[in-house]
């Protein structure tokens, strides 16, 4: 063998040692990656990112400083079919997606509406409630939605009715704010001339307002939306639990039992139901 054969055979075979060991590497990096259901129930407990300051999805309980809300008792039931403890971590709709990607949640049932942009980077459950985006405003304000083409409109960052604004009124300037509170906050200043949300959130804020008659939910809507559970991509196993629990609950009944607790007509924010929890 000739020395420049040796030298040949020497760099092809470091080449093979290199490729084997990535080779090895992946292997053993996809073999130590348990699937996100097998991670939950060896620690025994699921990471749920849930609001705290969205009622009635979820809010802080003024007597028991605990999470509430409608979103909290889907939370509690996925807890249960998984035998495991719930472990609420509150969130706003900016964090929503980072936090179940970076792993410090494991599930988003917060209020998140199902998009084709949002279903590139996370999957989601069957669709569990059905809102729309509507405009709180003053009420000595326009009532139609095209009286607001140019006018100043608060959205909370990260949802869709903050999307859904640059699309249909791109005259008009969007305002961002970390929550509805804030949101609301700004409208009763002036900063902006009206602000949207969920239908069933703005209904939830509007009646816990001292000054709730000095505002006025359009009735028109501003877009229609499913809400459904967030799981992270590839994770089949952990998503195939959530339907199905979600199934089950509207099968014995209990789906519709959550909903009458906070949307019934006995509530802060009544509202028909309008729909049921389905398969695709």
């Amino acid at each position: 063998m000739t020395t420049a054969t040796r030298k040949n055979f020497s760099l092809n075979k470091t080449r093979l040692s290199a490729a084997l060991l990535l080779t090895l590497t992946g292997i053993t990096t996809f073999a130590a990656h348990a699937d996100r259901l097998a991670d939950i129930k060896k620690a025994g407990v699921v990471k749920v990112a849930t609001f705290d300051a969205n009622p009635p999805f979820g809010s802080v309980d003024a007597k028991t400083h605990e999470i509430v809300g409608y979103d909290v008792d889907f939370a509690k039931a996925l807890a249960k079919t998984l035998g495991v403890k719930l472990q609420l971590v509150p969130t706003n709709p900016a964090n929503r997606i980072p936090l179940l990607q970076s792993g410090k949640a494991d599930l988003i049932v917060a209020d998140i509406t199902i998009t084709p942009e949002r279903a590139k980077v996370i999957d989601f459950s069957v669709p569990y409630f059905v809102t729309g985006q509507q405009f709180l405003v003053p009420v000595s304000s326009p009532d139609k939605l095209d009286g607001y083409a140019t006018a100043r409109i608060g959205a909370v960052k990260g949802t869709t009715g903050e999307q859904e604004l640059h699309n249909r009124f791109p005259q008009s300037r969007v305002l961002s704010y970390e929550d509805i509170p804030l949101a609301l906050s700004a409208l009763r200043n002036g900063n902006v001339q009206a602000i949207t949300q969920d239908s069933t959130i703005l209904a939830g804020l509007l009646d816990g307002a001292p000054d709730k008659a000095k505002y006025k939910v359009l009735p028109e809507l501003l877009s229609k939306e499913e809400i459904g559970v967030g799981v992270k991509k590839g994770e089949a196993s952990l998503l195939k639990v959530v339907n199905d629990e979600l199934l089950n609950l509207e099968k014995n009944g209990q789906a519709l039992k959550i909903y009458d607790t906070w949307f019934g007509p006995q509530t802060k924010s009544p509202q028909p139901r309008l729909f049921k929890i389905e398969e695709k």
